[in-house]
């Protein structure tokens, strides 16, 4: 069960998601992605949230703009973590809207947010909580922290 649903309102959210899809397959994590809208196709939601973790995934990540309804109505109907990514778009107040529709959740529905167009710490976050449970996982997060040292290391060398 290490498979990622990464979903998305509509295709317009897709070059934030996508930094989400690339971090997780790096860490050889399957993705699978698909456009759920809350507003356009509620039946799709309601199928998709329901069912997600008998499709064998393990952590959904969902991405949304404006209102952003669709993280925490997949939360209210899955019993898998979910993945807020506020995504600022076109018709969006400075994001504040997707922000704010995504962090505000009732207690008993809680949804892990990250930051606006945060997708590839939302990625970061299921990589770990998978790595929670899967050694091999949770060895491509310590190498990858490990650079991230390094490469702040020899940043800090370079202003020397």
């Amino acid at each position: 069960m290490n498979k990622v649903g990464v979903i998305m309102g509509s295709k317009s959210d897709l070059p934030v998601m996508q930094d989400a899809i690339d971090i997780l397959k790096g860490f050889d994590i399957e993705v699978e992605v698909d456009i759920v809208s809350a507003h356009r196709t509620p039946e799709k939601l309601f199928d998709y949230g329901k069912n997600a973790h008998t499709r064998g995934f393990a952590v959904i990540v969902a991405g949304a703009g404006g209102a952003a309804h669709l993280p925490g109505m997949i939360a209210a109907l899955s019993p898998l973590p979910v993945i807020g990514v506020p995504v600022k778009s076109s018709n969006s107040i400075d994001g504040w809207d997707s922000i704010l529709s995504i962090l505000q959740m009732p207690g008993g529905v809680p949804v892990a947010t990250v930051a606006l167009n945060g997708a590839k710490n939302a990625g970061i976050l299921a990589a770990q909580i998978i790595g929670s449970s899967d050694k091999c996982v949770l060895d491509k997060i310590v190498a990858y922290k490990e650079g991230l040292k390094i490469k702040v290391n020899a940043s800090a060398k370079d202003l020397k």
